[in-house]
């Protein structure tokens, strides 16, 4: 009789986060990934090149988020680059200092209750 691996359950990430949840290469991830908007589109549209300043970084920004308007996967991309965090790029229709914005007000909302 052939014995069965022991599921193990995955790790622990120090700050309590589900690596199934956060990591890119998960299957959670990979689940919503597949049906996302964005694959296979050029990954420029959704992360600045080094000093990219004004109306150039508008301008991307504003076509990546036109792009994730639409997208089947918005909220669970949006989810994933708010609890990864993602440092960089435009992620769930979010840009950087949306989402660092939005992080500072969770933050003050929860000190607050």
């Amino acid at each position: 009789m052939a014995s069965l691996p022991c599921p193990v359950p995955p790790p622990v990430h120090p700050d309590g986060r589900d690596p199934r949840r956060t990591d890119p290469h998960g299957p959670l991830v990979a689940e919503w990934g597949a049906r996302a908007a964005c694959r296979g589109v050029d990954a420029a549209i959704f992360f600045s090149p080094d000093k990219e300043r004004g109306l150039d970084r508008a301008r991307r920004e504003a076509e990546a988020k036109r792009l994730c308007a639409s997208c089947p996967a918005l909220t669970l991309c949006r989810d994933y680059a708010l609890s990864a965090p993602e440092p960089y790029g435009t992620w769930g229709g979010m840009s950087e200092t949306e989402r660092r914005r939005y992080a500072r007000q969770q933050r003050r909302a929860a000190g607050i209750q």
